[in-house]
C-alpha cells in the first residue's frame, strides 16, 4: 500500500486520501451503537422499553470512549509533527507512551465503573422498568472497554502514518462482526440486550487484535515498549484534552437531556427519552463522518506544521472547509427524506401497531437538530485544526464554549423556563450556530500569531 507524502503540495489529494477512509471509519463506528439499538428496538414485546434502557446507557459509554480520544487524539498530532521534523525516534517514543497510557486508563475505567453501574444508571434517567435492560447491557459492555479504548486510541497512529485505509478496515472489521453477531445472540440464542452487548464485546476484541498486528508488523513506525517520559506524557494530556472534552461533555449533555426529559416530560418521560435516543443516533451519523473529516486530516496539518509549511496549511484549511460544508449541506438535504424511515427502524417490527407517534415526533426532532449542522462544519474544522497544530490552549476553550457555556445551560434552562420538555431539543442547534461563529472568528484572529511563533521556533516541537 502506497505511503502518503503529507508534505505534497497537492493538498486536496491528501485530504481525500485521509478524510474519506476516516469518514467511513467514523460512520461505521457510529453504526456499532445504532445497529445494537435497531436490533434491540425490534425485540418482540419488550423492544421499546429495552431501547429506552439503552438510551440511558449511551451517555455513560460515550464518556468512557472519550478517554481513548484523550490519549489517541493527544498523541497522534505530536507523532505526526515529529514525522514532519524527520525525528522518527521521537515518534516511536510518543507511540510507546500513548500505548502505555491507554493501557493504564482502560484498566482504571473498568475498576472504577463496575461498582458504580447501578447508582449511575438510576442517576442518569433509568426508571424501574428500563433499569434491568440498561444494567444488563452496561455490565457486559464494560468488560470490553479495555479493547475498545485501546483500539480507538491506537488506530489514530495508523492514520497518523498516512495509512487511513488500513485504519478504516480496523473499524469495519468490528462493525461487520457486530452486525453478524447481533441477530445471532439476540434472537437465535435469545439473549436479548445481553446478547447485543456480548456481540459488541467480541467485535471490539477482533478490532483490537487487528490494530495491534498493524502497529507491530505493518506500519513504518512500529509499536515498541519504552518507559514513560514526563515531557511526552504532559504534551499528550494537554493536546488531547480538547477532543476529550468534546466527547466527555457529549455524555454530560446526554445525561442532562435524559434527566430533563424525565423530570419535565410528566407521563411522557420515557417516551421522550426514546425519541431522544433515535434523534441522537441520526445526529451521530452526521457528526461522526464530520469528525472523520476534521480529525482524520489532522496528520496533514500536524506534519506541515512540524515542517513549517504554513502555505500548505492555509491551502488545506480552505479545502477542508469546502469539503465539510458540502458534506453537511448534503446531510441536511437527506434528512428531509430519511427522518421517518430512520425512526421506523427502531420501532418494533413485531408489533401490529407500531408507535407512529414516536416515529412522527422523532422525525420532527431530527429536523430541529439539522438547523445547526451546516455552520457546525466550521466548528469542527477550525477547532480540530488548532488541535492538529498543537494549539490545545485555544482548542480546549473553543470546545468548552460550545458544550459548557452554550449547550449545557440551554439544555437545562429551556425546559425549566418554558415548563415544556420538548423545547430541550432546540438547545443543540442554537449552541451549534453560536459556537461555530465564535470559533471561526477566533481561528482567523489566532492563526497569524500561531504561524509566526512556529516560524520563530527552534528545535523539537515538544520543547
Amino acid at each position: 500500500m502506497q505511503k502518503l507524502d503529507l508534505g505534497d503540495k497537492r493538498t486536496f489529494k491528501n485530504i481525500l486520501s485521509l478524510a474519506l477512509p476516516s469518514m467511513l471509519a467514523q460512520f461505521v463506528s457510529v453504526l456499532y451503537s445504532i445497529v445494537d439499538r435497531i436490533f434491540i428496538g425490534n425485540i418482540p414485546i419488550e423492544g421499546e422499553i429495552a431501547l429506552i434502557g439503552i438510551g440511558v446507557v449511551a451517555p455513560i459509554t460515550t464518556f468512557i470512549t472519550s478517554f481513548a480520544y484523550w490519549i489517541g487524539f493527544g498523541g497522534a498530532p505530536i507523532f505526526s509533527m515529529s514525522l514532519g521534523e524527520k525525528n522518527e525516534e521521537n515518534a516511536k517514543k510518543i507511540l510507546s507512551n500513548s500505548f502505555i497510557l491507554l493501557l493504564i486508563m482502560s484498566l482504571l475505567i473498568v475498576v472504577v465503573f463496575y461498582p458504580l453501574g447501578r447508582p449511575l444508571l438510576y442517576l442518569f434517567g433509568a426508571s424501574e422498568a428500563s433499569f434491568p435492560y440498561a444494567y444488563s447491557y452496561f455490565m457486559i459492555y464494560l468488560a470490553g472497554t479495555f479493547f475498545s479504548i485501546l483500539t480507538l486510541g491506537l488506530n489514530q497512529f495508523v492514520i497518523a502514518q498516512g495509512k487511513s485505509t488500513l485504519a478504516m478496515l480496523v473499524t469495519m472489521l468490528g462493525c461487520v462482526a457486530n452486525i453478524g453477531l447481533d441477530p445471532l445472540f439476540i434472537y437465535v440464542f435469545k439473549m436479548g440486550v445481553s446478547g447485543a452487548a456480548l456481540a459488541t464485546l467480541i467485535s471490539q476484541f477482533l478490532s483490537f487484535v487487528f490494530v495491534l498486528i498493524l502497529l507491530l508488523k505493518v506500519t513504518d513506525i512500529r509499536l515498541s515498549f519504552q518507559k514513560l517520559e514526563k515531557k511526552i506524557v504532559k504534551k499528550i494530556f494537554k493536546l488531547g484534552f480538547s477532543p476529550f472534552i468534546i466527547m466527555a461533555t457529549d455524555s454530560v449533555v446526554f445525561i442532562c437531556l435524559n434527566t430533563c426529559l424525565k423530570n419535565f416530560g410528566g407521563g411522557d418521560g420515557d417516551f421522550y427519552i426514546e425519541v431522544a435516543t433515535i434523534t441522537q443516533a441520526f445526529f451521530s451519523l452526521v457528526t461522526g463522518p464530520l469528525l472523520g473529516i476534521s480529525s482524520g486530516t489532522q496528520p496533514l496539518l500536524a506534519y506541515c506544521y512540524g515542517a513549517r509549511k504554513m502555505d500548505l496549511i492555509k491551502k488545506a484549511e480552505w479545502q477542508l472547509v469546502g469539503f465539510a460544508l458540502a458534506f453537511c449541506t448534503l446531510c441536511v438535504g437527506l434528512s428531509f427524506f430519511l427522518g421517518k424511515p430512520f425512526a421506523r427502524l427502531f420501532i418494533s417490527l413485531s408489533s401490529s401497531t407500531p408507535n407512529e407517534r414516536a416515529i412522527t415526533i422523532s422525525n420532527q426532532t431530527i429536523s430541529i437538530y439539522m438547523y445547526g449542522v451546516i455552520p457546525l462544519a466550521l466548528q469542527y474544522v477550525f477547532v480540530d485544526g488548532l488541535t492538529g497544530m498543537g494549539q490545545a490552549k485555544y482548542s480546549i476553550w473553543l470546545s468548552l464554549n460550545r458544550k459548557f457555556i452554550l449547550l449545557l445551560p440551554l439544555t437545562i434552562l429551556l425546559p425549566i423556563l418554558s415548563k415544556n420538555a420538548f423545547l430541550v431539543f432546540y438547545a443543540e442547534p442554537i449552541a451549534d450556530i453560536l459556537a461555530s461563529l465564535v470559533s471561526t472568528v477566533a481561528y482567523f484572529l489566532l492563526r497569524p500569531r500561531i504561524f509566526r511563533k512556529r516560524l520563530e521556533q527552534i528545535g523539537n516541537i515538544l520543547d
